[in-house]
């Protein structure tokens, strides 16, 4: 991993893949990053402007269920389900890996994270790599932006 802003960098699924077998409780945040995020260390609710108790975020951790499948298309569905963010909340938004403590579900039913400890960025070839992973499967999975009729 490289450095960017004091932070290492993930450059490949897995890469990312490896870092979640070595380390529980991590999760992925969309957001401008860390200083902007721990600055304030919680996430509000957007439609009723409420401070949440931590920071929303997606789990990295494998699920039982997911019954010793690949880590490296765990990790890619964790990234593509979530990957039009940028596009939703502007410039600057990219995602980063942290380990903490979950204290408490959000609105969309997200984890919220408190403790939270940064531990680095993921380049954006990475999301490229993921959506090629999730997008080469045999039965297409689309992602969890879904839009009405």
């Amino acid at each position: 991993m490289d450095e960017s802003d004091g932070l290492p960098v993930v450059r490949t699924l897995a890469e990312l893949a490896d870092l979640a077998g070595r380390y529980e409780r991590l999760y992925v945040r969309w957001s401008r990053g860390p200083a902007v995020d721990l600055a304030r260390s919680s996430s509000t609710d957007d439609l009723t402007g409420l401070a949440l108790p931590g920071l929303s975020a997606n789990p990295l951790d494998m699920e039982e269920w997911w019954q010793g499948r690949p880590a490296r298309l765990w990790v890619a569905r964790r990234l593509y389900d979530y990957s039009h963010l940028p596009h939703d909340k502007g410039p600057g938004v990219r995602p980063w890996v942290l380990q903490g403590h979950e204290r408490g579900r959000g609105p969309d039913n997200e984890p919220l994270v408190a403790d939270v400890r940064p531990m680095c960025w993921i380049d954006p070839v990475v999301i490229d790599e993921a959506r090629d992973a999730v997008e080469g499967q045999e039965t297409a999975w689309g992602p969890l932006r879904r839009t009405g009729p």
